[in-house]
């Protein structure tokens, strides 16, 4: 039995740890590259993913693995098209073709019209080999914190952009104080807009884990340490979070937070349709394990993207015609802030 299969056990038995910075060693631990197609499947699962719900679901062969989407896990109010949810599909399928690499296998990722609803993985053996991608993976994570404000250099912003160009996605780099000032005008709307609406805050509120017993009972969800907020009790936290989390604080958050960040990233895919939404998963999960290899941070601002109103003014912003634009973020160098934590593979593998 290898470490992976121990570890995975232990959490399938309930024996999982009591102390949070213990499970994050257990779920983010390096790649076993004797781990086999199930490693694989680990490393999809350490991929980004709307509010850390997870919505995937794996079946595993010698020669393929399928990744699907685990619609109990859906958000019908900030994401009522599933956009969102195959975007972190799409996630999942890039961090697996980068892991495959390292772990003995070449691997393609297939979305075929036929299945929309998946997408599959083929393998074949090959020589193990090590990647910045794939070592990235296990250390890439939404950072939402402030950053430095340093500049990120010309020769980092084009290997990002070239990362993040993938499938017919294209990434869009916005470095210029204005612009970014402008990006923000519109997250402050979005942001303004999504906590005004009560289903919306209902939802959120139902992902946060508020300390991390809770976060270690779920193995899913926004984690409160990993936003840099306090962990509390959920009898506390919960009456606290209307005079904490204001439309205001969260406002003025987001705008400073932009402004101490070396530039914003806008991923727009070439059709509004499931294949171009796992598409732009793919190329913004590659410029992620691509700038967490360069000592980059990022988080999500997708606020603009996800309000129906706001979203053909930002892509009239960015000059990008109809096109629907995908995912929104910031990124700079600065601090790392705890890990969110995963379920084991078990939770997430189905029998073919």
């Amino acid at each position: 039995m290898t470490a992976t299969t121990k570890v995975n056990v232990a959490f399938a038995e309930s024996s999982r740890p009591t102390v949070y910075d213990d499970a994050v060693k257990l779920v983010w631990r390096p790649l076993d590259a004797s781990g086999g197609v199930r490693e694989i499947v680990r490393a999809g699962t350490l991929a980004a993913n709307s509010h850390n719900t997870q919505p995937w679901r794996f079946t595993v062969s010698d020669t393929k693995i399928t990744i699907g989407p685990d619609f109990s896990r859906r958000c019908p109010v900030v994401d009522p098209d599933d956009h969102h949810l195959f975007a972190s599909l799409g996630c999942a399928a890039e961090n697996m073709v980068q892991s495959a690499v390292m772990l003995g296998f070449k691997a393609e990722a297939k979305f075929e019209a036929a299945n929309p609803d998946s997408i599959t993985i083929a393998l074949d053996r090959s020589q193990p080999s090590n990647t910045e991608l794939a070592n990235a993976i296990t250390k890439r994570q939404c950072t939402r914190a402030e950053y430095d404000g340093r500049a990120v250099s010309a020769e980092d912003l084009n290997k990002l952009s070239t990362a993040g160009t993938l499938d017919g996605v294209e990434c869009l780099l916005v470095t210029q104080p204005h612009r970014m000032d402008a990006i923000l005008d519109y997250v402050v709307q979005g942001n303004t807009a999504q906590m005004r609406n009560d289903a919306f805050m209902k939802e959120l509120i139902g992902w946060i884990r508020f300390n991390d017993s809770m976060a270690i009972e779920h193995l899913d969800g926004l984690t409160a340490r990993s936003s840099g907020n306090l962990s509390l009790p959920a009898w506390l936290a919960r009456p606290l979070l209307r005079f904490v989390m204001t439309e205001k604080g969260e406002n003025d958050k987001y705008a400073k937070q932009i402004r101490s960040s070396a530039g914003i990233a806008v991923f727009a895919s070439a059709t509004n349709d499931k294949s171009g939404w796992i598409a732009a998963g793919r190329a913004y999960q590659r410029f992620a394990l691509l700038a967490t290899a360069r000592g980059i941070r990022h988080a999500f601002l997708n606020q603009p993207v996800e309000v129906d109103s706001l979203r053909p003014q930002i892509a009239s912003y960015l000059g990008i015609g109809n096109r629907r634009p995908d995912l929104v973020i910031r990124f700079g160098r600065g601090p790392t802030l705890p890990p969110s934590l995963r379920r084991p593979i078990q939770a997430v593998i189905d029998q073919p």
